[in-house]
């Protein structure tokens, strides 16, 4: 049995081959390395009641995470899954590379993640090249959920936001500085809370502030993130992620703007990634 994971800040979904039946599909909590420890992870699966039935006859699990991108924080990860699946093979990667495998299969193209956090790279086809992007909520993050939310909250605290849709979103979330500061400064997975605020520009995106703001984020994402790779115009920019795929249309206005071809865009890799996965280790097992 292969189990295979596609892991976000905020939530990670999980498929398992199963022999005689449709794969098992579950989600989780996001298991970022940066924001949960082992312990944490392990208690995290050991709450999925799908999974127990099969932990000592799953022999693969290939697990690509958001915050899997150094050694010691992959190992968080394997140690956690290898204590879960006792039986397994244990491999740890970024959520970008599964993103890569998702879209792009064998072919070369640069990749992106848009979700809480953002990130990007070129794949060759086999392997990502190594980014200078992906540094996070406080650093960088541009187009991203947690960008969009700070953004939201700020221009709410410091009172720029436009007077009609500030008293929506305060009838909404009641924020004050207080809370916003415990929530950012001082509780778990303040990207994650950050992100939180991306339904309330679902819902508003018609309204000019909100367009703006989008049109802002995802210009200054493709600006710092996607034209710094030369001729980045002559490949597509592939995009995972519940925000990518949320307002396609106005990542779609602003790539065309730039000269930026757009590839697929999934809301969630998933699906497209197990089916990449297990057709690979099957043609490894019939060599």
């Amino acid at each position: 049995m292969i189990l295979v994971a596609d892991s976000g800040s905020s939530s990670s979904d999980w498929m398992l081959n199963l022999p005689d039946s449709k794969p098992l599909f579950f989600k989780t909590k996001g298991l970022n390395p940066f924001f949960v420890s082992e312990k944490e992870i392990e208690k995290v699966m050991k709450d999925v009641p799908e999974i127990i039935p099969y932990s000592n006859e799953i022999k693969e699990v290939y697990f690509f995470g958001a915050g899997s991108i150094t050694p010691d924080r992959r190992e968080i990860v394997s140690n956690a899954l290898t204590t879960l699946f006792p039986n397994a093979f244990i491999s740890v990667e970024s959520d970008l590379l599964g993103a890569a495998y998702a879209t792009l299969k064998n072919d070369k193209g640069l990749v992106a993640t848009l979700g809480t956090g953002s990130d990007i790279s070129f794949y060759d086809g086999q392997n990502l090249l190594q980014s200078h992007h992906g540094i996070g909520y406080v650093l960088g993050d541009e187009g991203s959920g947690a960008w969009f939310g700070k953004r939201l909250i700020t221009n709410y605290l410091y009172g720029t936001m436009p007077r009609d849709i500030a008293k929506v979103f305060g009838e909404r979330y009641r924020l004050t500085k207080d809370n916003v500061i415990k929530n950012v400064y001082q509780k778990d997975r303040p990207n994650s809370y950050l992100a939180s605020f991306l339904p309330f520009i679902a819902d508003n995106r018609l309204h000019p502030y909100i367009d703006k703001l989008l049109a802002e984020g995802f210009d200054e994402f493709v600006r710092t993130n996607i034209m710094t790779y030369p001729n980045y115009w002559e490949y597509s920019c592939n995009f995972v992620g519940r925000v990518a795929y949320t307002f396609d249309l106005h990542l779609r206005q602003v790539c065309q703007m730039h000269g930026v071809k757009v590839g697929k865009i999934l809301a969630s890799p998933i699906y497209d990634l197990f089916d990449y996965v297990i057709e690979r280790e099957t043609s490894n097992l019939s060599l």
